[in-house]
């Protein structure tokens, strides 16, 4: 049985080296240049052997590592920055057994590719583990694209926009009660970055699923064990379980075979859907009777059900979205627009933390704005030839190749951005011969934290309203301070926190390796 084994691994072997070279002539014709990596970050084993190699590899000198090594760790963008683009130029490929990777850190070529939707495709392949539930936006092909963001677009408008911004306030004040108790004063808060978590997941659920919750803190401890609290439970689980829920369908994670960590998680997934079928047999039979419902994007869904529903009996093409599909979107939804906003605050309130200057900065402008926060109220078939133009270089783009803005690059590429590494909110602000502030609009596509184009962040708005209603209502009357260790001076507890803040790595999402630390 082992010489099987060995015979096939030998065999799987053979067939990387071969699929490699032979992307790697097709990589040349581009003309520029080109890192190989033996194995593609797609790779599933390798996804679930990556972060135990790179335990054993960090402890090695860098020196004795080849090249190639950094571009096969998940998030080697963030470690990199812009050094590889630095040592490349505006673009280059990494070529693997699977596919060319091209990455560009030149603006208006950034820009090139998100406008031009129909040459450069989203490569959706990348994105189905995200199907957990179903067909969902990140995965659908170029032409069902359409009829999915026609749904969530929806319920991302204005009137959305001022319960998220309500909701916010109303989390962040139980947030500001819970850390200022007295324990919480005398050894500091307990996790930033669980609390954050918690607050956007109250957010999400109450603007989205009108399922309100009180915060939790994490101190706190246990959870509740209500009908209401489960969803949020079952929810979180399902959330922190993203990759093993990635790799095994969670109907299996329940058989027998699997130790009980394991079959907790598929219970938790399987409660998980069956609170969204619960919620939205609640609003079909609202709809059905012609009442409004709960709202959110629940409603919706409903509707586009019953308008793919519809144009099933008719000769046109189905509009609308099926029942998986809405599995599949809610899920999406609940992943994009909980860990995003949560690791950003979370970034954000370290980062506060290491400068009280910044901070009193914030709490002055605040207090300008409003005296009183009874006042705070929101609203006021083949692939084409491609060619990139890249500086003064028009390269043609072989089929089937990934092109990808260098998102972190271009963020921190010194030819936009003077002291690129260091955390300036002053850089936004400009003031004229009159000191009179105004905020700074970075040239085109230097900046886009939430991508760009027709294919943008739909949740774009619900993030920025969140994080600013939090992060005013937090420094608008209090501030972050390091609880210092034994012995430790103020600077030294500074770089102390700003070590965990650059200590990251990439699960789903980019975020602080130990939060906790801090």
């Amino acid at each position: 049985m082992l010489e099987y084994l060995l015979i096939l691994a030998a065999l799987y072997f053979v067939w990387s080296l071969i699929c490699l070279e032979c992307n790697y002539r097709r990589a040349t014709s581009m003309g520029i240049p080109l890192v190989r990596l033996p194995v593609d970050s797609l790779n599933i084993p390798y996804t679930v052997i990556e972060p135990h190699l790179f335990k054993f590899l960090d402890l090695l000198p860098p020196f004795l590592l080849p090249e190639f090594v950094r571009y096969m760790r998940r998030g080697w963008f963030f470690i990199d920055k812009a050094d590889s683009h630095l040592r490349y130029g505006p673009i280059f490929a990494c070529v693997t057994p699977r596919g060319i990777h091209i990455q560009v850190c030149d603006s208006e070529a950034i820009h090139d590719i998100f406008t031009r939707r129909l040459d450069f495709v989203r490569p959706t392949e990348s994105y189905k583990l995200l199907e957990v539930y179903g067909p969902c936006i990140s995965t659908a092909s170029l032409s069902e694209w359409p009829r999915h963001r026609k749904v969530l677009a929806a319920p991302f408008n204005e009137s959305v926009m001022k319960f998220v911004w309500n909701e916010s306030l109303k989390q962040t004040r139980q947030m500001i009660v819970s850390w200022t108790t007295p324990e919480n004063a005398t050894d500091g808060i307990f996790s930033v970055a669980k609390d954050t978590r918690t607050l956007s997941l109250n957010v999400l659920a109450a603007a989205g699923f009108r399922r309100s919750f009180n915060f939790r803190s994490s101190r706190a401890g246990k959870a509740d064990t209500d009908s209401t609290s489960s969803y949020r439970n079952v929810l979180s689980t399902v959330l922190d379980n993203i990759i093993i829920l990635m790799l095994i369908p969670h109907r299996y994670l329940s058989l027998p075979i699997f130790p009980k960590s394991l079959q907790r998680i598929g219970k938790a997934a399987t409660e998980y859907k069956t609170h969204i079928e619960q919620m939205f047999e609640e609003e079909m039979t609202a709809f059905k009777q012609g009442t409004q419902g709960a709202g959110g994007l629940m409603t919706s869904f409903v509707r586009a059900l019953n308008t793919h529903e519809a144009s099933l009996e008719g000769p046109k093409q189905s509009w609308g979205l099926s029942m998986d599909d809405i599995y599949g979107n809610i899920f999406v939804i609940n992943f994009a627009g909980h860990d995003t906003t949560a690791n950003t605050l979370a970034f954000s309130l370290f980062l506060l933390a290491t400068e009280p200057k910044v901070q009193e900065w914030v709490t002055e402008e605040l207090r300008a704005v409003a005296l009183d926060e009874a006042d705070w109220k929101y609203g006021r078939i083949s692939a084409p030839q491609r060619r990139l133009q890249v500086g003064d270089r028009s390269i043609l783009i072989p089929a089937n190749t990934n092109t990808s803005p260098s998102i972190l690059a271009v963020h921190t590429h010194p030819q936009h951005w003077s002291n690129q590494l260091e955390w300036r909110p002053l850089r936004w602000i400009t003031v004229n011969n009159n000191h009179e502030e105004s905020l700074i609009t970075p040239p085109r596509d230097t900046y886009f934290p939430w991508s760009d184009g027709p294919q943008n962040c739909p949740g774009v708005k619900f993030s920025q309203v969140e994080f600013a209603a939090v992060l005013a209502l937090l420094m608008r009357n209090h501030q972050l301070t390091i609880v210092r260790q034994s012995g430790e001076t103020e600077q030294q507890a500074r770089r102390r926190v700003l070590a965990v803040v650059n200590d990251c790595d990439m699960q789903i999402l980019l975020r602080m390796r130990d939060a906790d630390r801090g």
